[in-house]
């Protein structure tokens, strides 16, 4: 019967049709998907595989980790240059007061050199002018012979008294003068020896405060650049980060748009080149074959193979496109949908949550299309989907079955 009732999701039932061009990043595109199976609706047929969507996947969040890794050492090399900018003006302010200590050391010892130069002239003048004063009295004395002198003297004796008297006390006060010069001398003098040392001194401290601020100064242009080279880097990667988000967005988008054209509008996820796509996530916590029941305490065919998810709720996926021929409660199933391929398989859904079947029979669907949510009714113990593969009417294991197919269980 060719007509069906309007039923399900009004918006997978009509998939688009009709090629059309999908512009692909050449670097990205590395598969094709070719096979095809029963009457598939036209498609594009170079569009990009699961593989270069996950490849994609990857060269994003490699991007990313490289950009949050930037990121980071951007906020330590931040940390650094404050700190290396906070020892450089430390050591700029140890240098400007070492330099300003020294200077000022400098005028004292200037000063104190100048008091030792001006005492000095003063002793070689009082030296003088005592020699020109013993000199003159020695010649106007005749050789020295007092008695002589006081004899010959045409003035008389009082008068020669009385030079040699004058003469003698300016002699005396030179005297006085040159020994007091000669002491400030002394003095001055050893300042300026004390003076020279103490600015020696602070010489050493200024070249060592000079040097300090040097080395302070390079470790913060140093540290100034690396943030300036990881800033750069990290403008780099946000940029190439942008680019690859883009480029795994298109990927994604041609893959879904590829997908969609060649197996209905519902199609989505994992879709392996023959047009499976895994139903569930989750590990096998139950084979297919005979076991021990864990309710019923007897052995059974376990006629599928179970999928435990992080819990109930999580997405149930058609395995491959068909017709949903059976969608409602199925005893020991709990709440089940069965798909028919039109290709000799079926494949069975059960222990769907309470009001979790999102399809109806009839309803076309296509791979890796959410058709219910994963739950505990029927006979189950834990939140799984219970997973069936017949092929022509048979029971058949699920986990070699889909393997051939493209797609890993578990």
């Amino acid at each position: 019967m060719n007509d069906r009732p309007e039923r399900g999701n009004r918006a997978l039932r009509h998939p688009r049709r009709g090629a059309r061009g999908i512009a692909v990043v050449a670097a990205v595109v590395t598969g094709v998907l070719t096979a095809s199976l029963g009457a598939a609706p036209a498609y594009a047929a170079d569009f990009p595989s699961w593989t270069d969507v996950q490849a994609a996947k990857r060269d994003e969040a490699s991007a990313k980790a490289e950009l949050a890794r930037l990121t980071a050492a951007i906020s330590t090399a931040q940390v650094e240059v404050d700190s290396t900018q906070k020892e450089a003006e430390a050591r700029g302010n140890e240098f400007n007061a070492a330099q300003q200590a020294y200077d000022e050391q400098v005028l004292v010892a200037q000063k104190v050199e100048e008091q030792r130069a001006a005492a000095q002239a003063v002793a070689d003048k009082a030296k003088a002018d005592s020699t020109r004063l013993i000199s003159k009295l020695a010649k106007q004395g005749g050789g020295g012979d007092l008695t002589v002198n006081l004899l010959g003297d045409t003035g008389g004796a009082d008068s020669y008294l009385y030079r040699i008297g004058a003469m003698q006390k300016v002699s005396e006060r030179s005297d006085a003068l040159w020994a007091n010069a000669v002491q400030a001398q002394n003095v001055a003098k050893s300042l300026a020896a004390q003076e020279e040392v103490e600015k020696n001194k602070l010489e050493q401290l200024r070249q060592d405060a000079e040097a300090k601020q040097k080395v302070a100064q390079a470790a913060a242009e140093a540290a100034a650049q690396r943030l300036a080279d990881l800033e750069a880097a990290q403008a780099k990667a946000a940029s190439l980060t942008a680019f690859l988000t883009g480029q795994r967005e298109q990927t994604e988008a041609d893959y879904l748009e590829g997908l969609r054209q060649k197996w209905g509008s519902g199609a989505g996820g994992e879709v392996s080149p023959s047009g499976w796509a895994r139903p569930a996530a989750g590990y096998i916590s139950s084979n297919f074959g005979q076991r021990y029941h864990p309710i019923y305490h007897r052995w059974q065919l376990h006629t599928g193979v179970d999928l435990a998810g992080p819990g109930c709720g999580i997405p149930i996926y058609a395995a491959h496109a068909g017709v949903v021929t059976y969608a409602g409660w199925n005893g020991d199933l709990g709440n089940f949908i069965q798909i028919d391929h039109r290709d000799g398989t079926s494949s069975g859904y059960g222990h769907i949550m309470p009001g979790g079947i999102g399809v109806s029979i009839g309803q076309e669907v296509a791979p890796g299309q959410p058709i219910a949510r994963v739950g505990t009714t029927g006979g189950s113990t834990g939140c799984h989907l219970h997973f069936i593969i017949r092929v022509n009417g048979q029971l058949t294991d699920p986990v070699p079955f889909m393997r051939n197919q493209g797609i890993t269980l578990g």
